[in-house]
C-alpha cells in the first residue's frame, strides 16, 4: 500500500508494516512488565534503605509507563493486522497510534536517564539484586530507544515530503503545466537521492569521468523503474512471496513444455551431445577466469591447501600479471583449476574497473584452441558494469535490422578487444600456435562480454566459437541474437535469474507484483508467515482467495482502482493489468540472448542434503522460453558457476558411462549425486 504519512512526509513503511515488530516489543515489555510487578510487590515491604523512596517512586512510574506502552503497541498491532494491502482504510487511524507510541519515548527516555543515574550514585543501599534487576531495565530502554533510532532511520525516505506532492489527486488540483513540473522537480531530486546512494555505496572505486558518468546513467535507471509506484519493501516481498506460489501452481497444472529437439541449425555436427561435452571442458575455464575465490568457495577443505605451493613461488620474472597477483594465489587457482601447464598462458589480466573486466588468453592443447576466457561479476566494478543497462549501438557487417547491445557489457568487450587487437595479443597467440581455433567463454557477465566480444571478432576470425554460460538476458537486438547463432551457444541452467534480467522483463515483474498484491485480500502478515513457510519446508501452493471470487473473471479486465492507488504516475514503459508478457517499450527495447540456447533442467530430487540424487535433463531452447522471470529459492543457486559446471560434468558423465541407454534424440537425462 501507500507509504505511512507521519510528520507531513511519506516514510518507507506502511501501514500494516507494524505486525512483526510490535508484537516483538509487545512480547519484550510484557515480560519487562511482568518482571517489575514482581520485584515491586516481593520487595514492596523493604524500601527503607538508602534511596529506597526514589526506587519506589521509580518502579511505580515504570511500571505505569510499561502498561501505557504495552496498551499502545496492542492497540497498533491490532490495527496493522486489519485490511489488506491495497485497502488501508481499516488501517486509517494507525498515524495517531504512531504519533502516541512516539510521544511515550520522551517519558521513556527521561526515566532511562534518572534510572542510569540511580543505578550508578554510590550511595544507594539498597538489596543488590533490586539494583541489577534496575540496571537491567535501564540497558533494556536504552537498547530500546537505539533499535528504534535505527529503524527510523532506515525507513526515512529522502524524498518523502516531496512525494506527498506526488499524488495523483493533488496533481489533478493544478495545471497541466505545474503537474508537469512538479513531476519533472520530484523525479529530479529522486536521480539525485539515487546517485548520491551509489556514490556512497561505491565511495572506494574513485572518482574519475567514467565512473561519474556510470553513476548518473545506473541512478537514471534506478529512479525511472521505481519512480511510478507507491510500494514499500515489504509490499514487493508479499507480492513476490505470492508470484512464487502462483507460478508454482501453473507449472504443476500445465502439460510439458514442448522443446526443440534438435539444434536450431539442424548442423548435424553440433548435436546436444557434442555440444554439452565441450561445455562441460570450456566450462572449467570461465570457472578459473574468478580465480581464489570461486576455488576456494568450490574446495573448502582442500583449497587453501592446495593453493598454499603456489602462493609460495614468485614467478614476477616469468610473468607478467597486469592488475596485480602479488601472492600468485589467482594464477595458483587458474592453474589447478584448468590443469594447464605455466607455458600455456600467453596473458593474464586481473585489472578490473567499471568497463573493464579480467580475463586470459591461454592454449588449450586438448582442443586444439586458443582460449580466451573472460571473469564475471565479482566486484562492485563489475555490478556497475552490469547496471549500465543503457543501449549502445553496435556495426556490425553481416546484420540485418537494428543492431545495438547492453552499453556496460558492450564497453567491457570493447575494451577486451583492444587489448586482443591492438595490444598483439592474439598475433602472438596465432604465432605460437597458428593452426588452432580461437574460442570464448565467460559466465554471466563475462558470458556477455563474450558474446559481444565474439561478435566484434567474427569477421577477422570467421571460424571461431563462443559458448556463454548463463548469460545476461537484456544483452543483444534481435538483428545481433540471430547473426550469433552460428558461432554462439549460451547454457543456462534451471531458473536462473540472470538470463531472464532484462528491463522489459522487470516491468514485466512489476507489473505482476502489482497485480497480486492488489488482487489478494489476505492481510500482508497473513501472506509473509505463509510465504515464509512454503519457502522454508516447501508443501503445497497456497491458493489465496482475492477480491475477484465470486464475481465474473471478466471485470479482472476492467480497471483496478486499488492498483491505480499504488501508482505515483503511469510511465511510459509500465502497461495496464490486461497486457500480457512484457514487449519492447520506446524507453525499453527488447534485448536477447545470444546465440542458441541448451537449457538444463531439474527433473526431480531425491534424498536430503548433500546426499541428494538430482535427475537433470538438457534441451535446445527458443528465447521466448526466458521472456519472464520466475521466482524461485534456486534462482540465484541455479547461477552460480560451480552448479553449472557440476551440472555439465555430470551430464556428460552419463553419457559416457550409460552410452547404451536409448534416449529421445536431442534430449540427455543423468543422475547426479
Amino acid at each position: 500500500m501507500p507509504g505511512l504519512l507521519l510528520f507531513a512526509r511519506r516514510w518507507a513503511i506502511a501501514s500494516d508494516d507494524l505486525v512483526f515488530p510490535g508484537a516483538f516489543e509487545l512480547f519484550i515489555r510484557l515480560i519487562w512488565w511482568i518482571g517489575m510487578l514482581v520485584l515491586y510487590f516481593v520487595h514492596k515491604g523493604h524500601f527503607d534503605c538508602v534511596g529506597g523512596a526514589i526506587l519506589r517512586s521509580y518502579l511505580i512510574v515504570l511500571i505505569v509507563l510499561l502498561a501505557s506502552i504495552i496498551c499502545v503497541v496492542s492497540a497498533i498491532v491490532y490495527v496493522s493486522m486489519q485490511g489488506t494491502i491495497a485497502n488501508p482504510g481499516p488501517r486509517k487511524c494507525m498515524p495517531k497510534l504512531v504519533y502516541i507510541r512516539l510521544a511515550l519515548y520522551v517519558p521513556e527516555f527521561v526515566w532511562a536517564v534518572l534510572g542510569a543515574i540511580w543505578v550508578s550514585d554510590n550511595r544507594m543501599q539498597c538489596d543488590r539484586v533490586v539494583v541489577h534487576v534496575i540496571l537491567f531495565a535501564v540497558i533494556a530502554s536504552w537498547v530500546i530507544i537505539l533499535l528504534t533510532t535505527i529503524a527510523i532511520v532506515l525507513v526515512f525516505d529522502p524524498l518523502g515530503r516531496k512525494k506527498t506532492l506526488y499524488r495523483p489527486s493533488d496533481l489533478q488540483n493544478l495545471e497541466s503545466s505545474q503537474s508537469e513540473q512538479v513531476l519533472y522537480n520530484v523525479r529530479k531530486a529522486s536521480t539525485r537521492v539515487w546517485e548520491t546512494r551509489i556514490r556512497l555505496l561505491c565511495c572506494c572505486i574513485g572518482k574519475d569521468n567514467d565512473n561519474r558518468v556510470a553513476f548518473s546513467n545506473i541512478a537514471e535507471l534506478l529512479n525511472s523503474y521505481f519512480s511510478d509506484t507507491d510500494l514499500v519493501p515489504s509490499d514487493i516481498a508479499a507480492g513476490l512471496t505470492l508470484l512464487h506460489q502462483e507460478q508454482d501452481k501453473v507449472e504443476l497444472s500445465r502439460d510439458p513444455e514442448e522443446v526443440m529437439c534438435h539444434s536450431p541449425t539442424h548442423n548435424t555436427s553440433d548435436s546436444l551431445e557434442i555440444e554439452l561435452d565441450k561445455a562441460a571442458h570450456y566450462m572449467q575455464f570461465a570457472a578459473a577466469a574468478y580465480g581464489w575465490p570461486l576455488y576456494v568457495y568450490s574446495n573448502p577443505l582442500t583449497g587453501l591447501c592446495k593453493l598454499c605451493g603456489e602462493c609460495c613461488q614468485n614467478r614476477a620474472s616469468q610473468y607478467e600479471f597486469v592488475g596485480g597477483d602479488r601472492f600468485n594465489c589467482q594464477f595458483g587457482s587458474i592453474l589447478q583449476t584448468t590443469g594447464l601447464q605455466h607455458r600455456d598462458f600467453i596473458y593474464i589480466s586481473f585489472h578490473n574497473r567499471i568497463y573493464e573486466i579480467p580475463f586470459f588468453v591461454a592454449l588449450d592443447h586438448k582442443t586444439e584452441s586458443i582460449l580466451v576466457a573472460v571473469r564475471g561479476t565479482l566486484s562492485l566494478e563489475d555490478v556497475l558494469t552490469d547496471l549500465s543497462a543503457d543501449c549502445e549501438n553496435l556495426h556490425i557487417e553481416g546484420v540485418t535490422g537494428e543492431s545495438f547491445a547492453h552499453k556496460g557489457i558492450t564497453q567491457a568487450a570493447s575494451y577486451i578487444y583492444r587489448r586482443l587487437v591492438n595490444d598483439g595479443i592474439l598475433n602472438q597467440a596465432f604465432t605460437t600456435a597458428p593452426e588452432y581455433k580461437l574460442v570464448i567463454v565467460g559466465h554471466s557477465l563475462g558470458a556477455g562480454a563474450a558474446a559481444v566480444l565474439a561478435i566484434m571478432l567474427r569477421s577477422s576470425f570467421p571460424v571461431l566459437k563462443c559458448y556463454a554460460f548463463s548469460p545476461p538476458g537484456g544483452l543483444l537486438s534481435k538483428g545481433l541474437a540471430d547473426y550469433s547463432k552460428n558461432f554462439i551457444v549460451s547454457i543456462i541452467v534451471g531458473k536462473d535469474l540472470v538470463p531472464r534480467l532484462s528491463l522489459p522483463n522487470m516491468e514485466d515483474l512489476k507489473r505482476k507484483i502489482l497485480r497480486m498484491v492488489v488482487n489478494c485480500n489476505r492481510p500482508k502478515y497473513q501472506i509473509l508467515l505463509r510465504g515464509c513457510w512454503y519457502e522454508i519446508f516447501g508443501g503445497t501452493p497456497d491458493d489465496f482467495p482475492t477480491e475477484l471470487d465470486g464475481r465474473n473473471f471478466e471485470a479482472f479486465s476492467q480497471p483496478l482502482l486499488a492498483e491505480q492507488s499504488l501508482m505515483v504516475h503511469k510511465s511510459s514503459s509500465y502497461n495496464t493489468l490486461t497486457e500480457d508478457s512484457p514487449s519492447g517499450s520506446p524507453q525499453y527495447p527488447l534485448l536477447f540472448l545470444p546465440g542458441k540456447i541448451i537449457h538444463i533442467v531439474e527433473e526431480r530430487r531425491s534424498g536430503c542434503l548433500c546426499f541428494s540424487d538430482v535427475k537433470h535433463s538438457a534441451s535446445w531452447s527458443k528465447e521466448t522460453s526466458f521472456s519472464s522471470i520466475y521466482i524461485s529459492p534456486r534462482m540465484i543457486t541455479d547461477h552460480m558457476p560451480d552448479i553449472v559446471l557440476n551440472a555439465l560434468r555430470s551430464l556428460c558423465l552419463d553419457q559416457t558411462s550409460c552410452s547404451s541407454c536409448q534416449a529421445p534424440p536431442g534430449v540427455l537425462a543423468t543422475n547426479q549425486i
